[in-house]
C-alpha cells in the first residue's frame, strides 16, 4: 500500500489519529474505543508504519497490560462499577498502549535523541493524560498512581531513548 509523504503531513497526521483514539477510548469507553483504535492501528500500519512496526505496537500492549495491568490490580484505578476489564483494566485504558506505541518511530522520532528531554516528557506527559483521562472518563485515581506513572513513563521514554536515540549515521538500521 502507498505511504504518506514524509515530513509534517505525516507527523501531523500520527498525532491527530493518536489524539482522536487517545478521546474515543476515554470518552466512548470499551464500547467505542476498541472499533475506533483497530480503525487507526490498521491505517498506521497500512499508511504511516514502517516495516516491521507491528512489533512494537504487540510490545506496547504486553507492556501496558503489565504496567497498568499491575498498577490496576494494586489498586491505583477505581473503574465505575460493571466496567469489562482486561488484565484488571477495561479495555479503552489497555488500548492506549499501542495507540501510543504508534508515535514512536514517527511523531516523537525527534525526541529519542534527548535522554533527559524524553524523560522529563514521559514522566510529566504521561501523568498528565492519566489524569486528564480520568477526570474525563469518571475514574478514581489512587494517590499514590500518578508519580508511579511519572516514574513508569520517565522509565519507559528513557529507554526508548537509548534504544532508538543512536546518532544519524546508525538510526538508518532497521529495527
Amino acid at each position: 500500500m502507498a505511504t504518506l509523504p514524509d515530513g509534517p503531513v505525516k507527523m501531523l497526521a500520527n498525532l491527530a489519529a493518536f489524539q482522536a483514539g487517545w478521546f474515543a477510548c476515554v470518552l466512548g469507553g470499551s464500547r467505542v474505543g476498541p472499533l475506533a483504535v483497530a480503525l487507526i492501528l490498521t491505517l498506521h500500519l497500512a499508511w504511516l508504519a514502517r516495516p516491521g512496526e507491528w512489533r512494537w505496537l504487540a510490545g506496547f500492549a504486553a507492556l501496558g497490560l503489565v504496567v497498568d495491568g499491575g498498577l490496576t490490580l494494586a489498586g491505583g484505578f477505581a473503574f465505575a462499577e460493571g466496567t469489562p476489564l482486561l488484565g484488571g483494566m477495561p479495555a479503552w485504558l489497555w488500548l492506549l498502549w499501542p495507540l501510543f506505541a504508534t508515535l514512536v518511530h514517527q511523531s516523537l522520532a525527534w525526541l529519542w535523541q534527548y535522554p533527559w528531554l524524553a524523560a522529563l516528557g514521559g514522566a510529566t506527559s504521561g501523568p498528565l493524560s492519566y489524569y486528564a483521562g480520568a477526570r474525563l472518563a469518571g475514574v478514581e485515581l489512587a494517590p499514590w498512581l500518578l508519580p508511579a506513572e511519572a516514574l513508569a513513563w520517565a522509565l519507559i521514554c528513557l529507554a526508548l531513548s537509548a534504544y532508538l536515540g543512536k546518532p544519524p549515521a546508525l538510526a538508518g538500521r532497521a529495527r
